[in-house]
């Protein structure tokens, strides 16, 4: 059995090394937050599935030579006639960095129900969506509702991370797009910002929203607090973990490297606290490293974030 299917869009990603309008070099690399989450559980040791499309040309052939290589399961990957999306990167001023997209009308964009009716023909023991492909437009967003409906009939697990990008949609729309899917999704991931997209709106607290989305259906309520850490709530409580201390060279890709690592633990079987362990060890190797995915571990490498600063492995 597949462990974990994702689904989405995944582009090509253009890394500036200097302000655009300035010139400089572009690096190549793969992106999307639910590939991300997918290369990071495979590196990890388990089967993840990516189900998405990508155009019939040379950056949809590097997207899909990409994951392939980094061992990610392509059987139910579509080609469209259509161009593979991009985004860019741009350094600004010290660690502010600047995200341009070029998906409107993207291969990724053709995303529907049934190429997610296709990919569930062998059910996965989780399926992972994510806000980002719920923006991206009607056919997109009612393959996560695809999705959602395939999770509750099959015994599949639905992880949903809420993973806003104002570039996308505002938050009125995520909200009202997000909100019926609660009493379907089983892992609700979000930022502590992010938790109001996904609650009722007539919660005001962090406690009520909590409250409201676990009596909903909800079964684990996962809060990213950055720098703080990340906290989990379910009905026997909340258990909380602190960040790993390491040196920030980039945040882009952390949130999906904390949901690989907590998905990983989970379908390792272990208990909340154990969860978020490797969840906040996973984010750390995103934030120390340079790319979305690049530095993501493999398994017996979970431990190296504890060795001594400076240390050589020979």
């Amino acid at each position: 059995m597949i462990d974990v299917l994702g689904l989405g869009e995944a582009m090509v990603a253009l890394r500036a090394d200097q302000p655009l309008l300035t010139g400089g070099s572009l690096r190549m690399s793969v992106a999307g937050a639910e590939a991300n989450v997918c290369i990071g559980l495979a590196r990890l040791g388990h089967t993840a599935r990516w189900t998405g499309l990508t155009g019939k040309d040379a950056f949809g052939g590097y997207v899909r030579r990409t994951l392939r290589a980094e061992g990610v399961d392509l059987t139910y990957a579509e080609e469209a006639d259509a161009p593979t999306g991009l985004v860019v990167f741009e350094p600004r001023i010290a660690h502010l960095t600047r995200v341009a997209y070029y998906r409107t009308g993207s291969a990724g964009s053709r995303l529907g129900p049934d190429h997610v009716h296709r990919a569930l023909t062998e059910p996965p023991r989780v399926i992972h969506a994510t806000g980002v492909t719920a923006a991206l437009g009607p056919d997109p967003l009612a393959a996560v509702r695809a999705a959602a409906d395939a999770a509750a009939g099959s015994g599949a697990l639905l992880c949903l991370d809420v993973n806003h990008r104002e570039r996308l949609w505002s938050r009125e729309a995520a909200a009202a797009a997000l909100r019926p899917l609660m009493g379907r999704v089983d892992i609700l991931v979000a930022s502590d910002d992010e938790l109001p997209l996904a609650a009722p709106a007539g919660a005001r607290s962090e406690r009520e929203r909590v409250a409201a989305l676990l009596a909903a259906g909800v079964r684990e309520v996962v809060v990213k607090r950055g720098a703080d850490g990340a906290e989990v709530f379910d009905a026997s409580g909340a258990v909380r973990r602190a960040a790993v201390p390491v040196p920030v060279r980039d945040t882009v890709g952390a949130g999906d490297a904390f949901v690989a690592g907590y998905l990983s633990a989970l379908l390792d079987g272990e208990p909340v606290a154990a969860r978020l362990e490797r969840a906040v060890t996973t984010g750390a190797f995103a934030v120390a490293s340079a790319g979305d995915w690049e530095g993501l571990p493999d398994r017996d490498e979970l431990g190296l974030l504890g060795v001594a600063p400076g240390s050589t492995i020979r």
